[in-house]
């Protein structure tokens, strides 16, 4: 054995230490990266397999289009055009910053809120695609596209947009759609939504989202380190929404807002015996296809600064003073109540008065002796007020109510007021006060509390001419699938009966149909030859006028009575009503009853006299 000199000797020993150390250093980092792996793979695997199909895949949504809304001719209200918009996603546009500067003087970008978006997606979900701009024109998507290696993550996406034809026609009842809001995506995110989801914000648009809403398809494509698209590994079809057929004819829509004109009021016709809108029309009115394209915020704050308020369907939410309209009420409840009969003579001198206060007639030389009849057919105020202080007000509010007055029609849930009904009790509870029989001098003519949208009115003036059935109206007929697969009606619709004996309404039908056709009547202006028409002509005032006044046109415009007329033809088998509304126009019978001669002209004109179906 050959034996190694003492410094040898201390030079291996030096180097077996070394070499221990070495090995020591070795297995700890085998253990160190066997760790690292077993948390990587086994612990984290899942994830971080995640994260590199979401860095390596994408799914495209490819948009659903939503469901068509038809005409009850089969013409298209609301469809679908094709839309561009900018899309982006946040865990790929790492300078964000650089990337606005870049579209910025070609595209209109509202810089503070696309960070904002861009801020909250990378939290919650970095890789999903979020909408940076709408609409954008082939210009601006050319521009995109040619410049796509500058703008890392970013791209242009087809969708389809609301698209109405009629531009404002039937604006109010057929709604809009616009960006789904952070509260409403909150509470339907479970549902499916997203950011940036258009959905429908009023009108039929909003209550039918449901059914109009389709179900989105998508691509499963690769893409590359720039986020282009490198192959499509899977597919899944879009389901667009259910289509809906109305029972509105677009003919009588057009009819009756080219007869209103410019005036701010409503109008609407149907079928009392069914309920069945035909026309539905608010004035001002506003384009829906300004919000599909996003609507600038100088523009929406037009729109709901505008003391005319064209964004609120009056038909549904706008309440007035029924004016001289109620007397219809008043009228049947006195017959009901046995206050008079159809003898029952009454004086008219011009006035009456009730304590220390005076009430005036509209015709301030009075109208002498009246019966029920002529005091309906002339609209006598002095008549009706010796009706209402007969009766009281709580008799009068039992028979107001039973003519759908005071109550949601159950048209529109979500946008439909109630109007008012008042009672003693009610005033009572109000304003801690009782109720003074002067007061219901005024409701016995319209006046005083009483309000009614002209949807109620439409509702009363169906139940006269219907024999007296109460029917909740409706608009939408059937929807279908886009396959044209029947899915059902839609809604629910309740039938009563009013309070009133036939023979009560046979009465008010004689007398509605001679405020027309006679010559005192004040309804005459609506008188259509050949066509016999029953009406009642309304003027609401908003203020009172003093003694000193010698005209109630030189008042200010928004202080201007409001002027009403409710209608239905023909007297003998009513197919049609019609109830117009001219807010601060003035008379009823001089303004608002040639309104509706036009409209149920045109609509005999269309629809041949004794025709029942009329395209449903």
């Amino acid at each position: 054995m050959e034996y190694l000199r003492p410094d040898e000797q201390e030079g291996m020993e030096l180097w077996k230490g070394r070499f221990r150390w070495a090995l020591v250093l070795i297995a700890v980092s085998f253990l160190v990266l066997g760790l690292r792996l077993w948390q990587l793979q086994i612990l984290q695997g899942d994830r971080f397999c995640r994260l590199s199909d979401e860095n390596r895949l994408r799914l495209r949504r490819i948009p659903f289009t939503r469901g068509i809304i038809f005409d009850r001719k089969g013409r298209i209200l609301a469809d679908n055009s094709p839309s561009f918009r900018l899309l982006g996603v946040p865990a790929e546009m790492r300078d964000v910053e650089a990337i606005l500067r870049h579209l910025d003087g070609n595209l209109k970008l509202d810089k503070e809120e696309v960070l904002r978006k861009v801020k909250l997606a990378r939290r919650r979900s970095p890789f999903r695609p979020i909408p940076l701009q709408e609409g954008l024109s082939w210009e601006e998507v050319a521009w995109v596209e040619n410049h796509r290696l500058d703008l890392p993550g970013v791209w242009v996406e087809a969708e389809p947009r609301r698209f109405y034809p009629y531009g404002p026609l039937a604006a109010h009842l057929l709604g809009y759609v616009g960006e789904i809001t952070k509260e409403r995506l909150r509470k339907w995110k479970e549902r499916g939504y997203r950011v940036g989801d258009r959905i429908g914000k009023r009108g039929l648009e909003s209550r039918l989202e449901p059914f109009l809403r389709g179900r989105d398809g998508g691509l499963q494509v690769e893409v590359d380190a720039q986020g282009r698209q490198l192959m499509v590994l899977n597919e899944v079809d879009f389901q667009p929404g259910a289509n809906v057929v109305l029972t509105l004819d677009v003919e009588i829509q057009r009819l009756a807002e080219e007869a209103l004109g410019d005036r701010a009021g409503a109008v609407v016709v149907g079928d009392p015996r069914t309920g069945e809108i035909l026309a539905m029309v608010s004035h001002p009115a506003f384009d829906p296809n300004l919000f599909s394209k996003g609507l600038p915020p100088e523009t929406w704050k037009k729109l709901i600064r505008d003391p005319k308020h064209p964004l609120q369907n009056r038909v549904t939410m706008g309440l007035y003073p029924p004016g001289s309209t109620y007397k219809i009420v008043t009228a049947a409840a006195a017959l009901e109540e046995g206050v008079v009969d159809f003898k029952t003579r009454l004086y008219c001198p011009g006035y009456y008065r009730m304590g220390s206060r005076e009430f005036r007639c509209w015709k301030k030389s009075g109208h002498g002796w009246l019966r029920l009849r002529d005091a309906l057919i002339q609209s006598c105020d002095v008549f009706f007020y010796q009706l209402g202080e007969r009766l009281g007000v709580d008799r009068l509010a039992k028979y107001a109510w039973g003519f759908g007055l005071g109550s949601p029609t159950g048209f529109d849930p979500d946008e439909e007021k109630g109007g008012l009904v008042p009672t003693a009790e009610w005033k009572k509870k109000k304003f801690g006060s009782r109720w003074h029989p002067g007061e219901t001098l005024s409701l016995a003519i319209g006046q005083g509390f009483n309000l009614v949208t002209p949807l109620q009115q439409f509702v009363l003036i169906s139940a006269v001419a219907n024999g007296g059935f109460i029917r909740t109206p409706r608009v939408v007929h059937h929807i279908e699938s886009a396959q044209g697969i029947p899915l059902g009606p839609w809604g629910r619709y309740e039938i009563r009966r009013v309070p009133v004996k036939e023979r009560t309404l046979a009465f008010l039908r004689d007398a509605l149909r001679a405020a027309v056709e006679n010559p005192r009547g004040t309804g005459q202006r609506a008188r259509l030859p050949g066509v016999s028409v029953a009406g009642k002509t309304g003027t609401a005032q908003v203020v009172e006028v003093g003694e000193d006044r010698k005209s109630r046109e030189e008042l200010p415009y928004h202080k201007r009575d409001h002027a009403w007329f409710l209608c239905f033809a023909p007297v003998e088998a009513p197919r049609v009503a019609v109830v117009v509304l001219v807010e601060h126009g003035g008379h009823g019978g001089a303004v608002a009853a040639p309104i509706a001669r036009k409209i149920l002209q045109g609509y005999f004109q269309k629809y041949r006299k004794g025709e029942e179906n009329l395209g449903v």
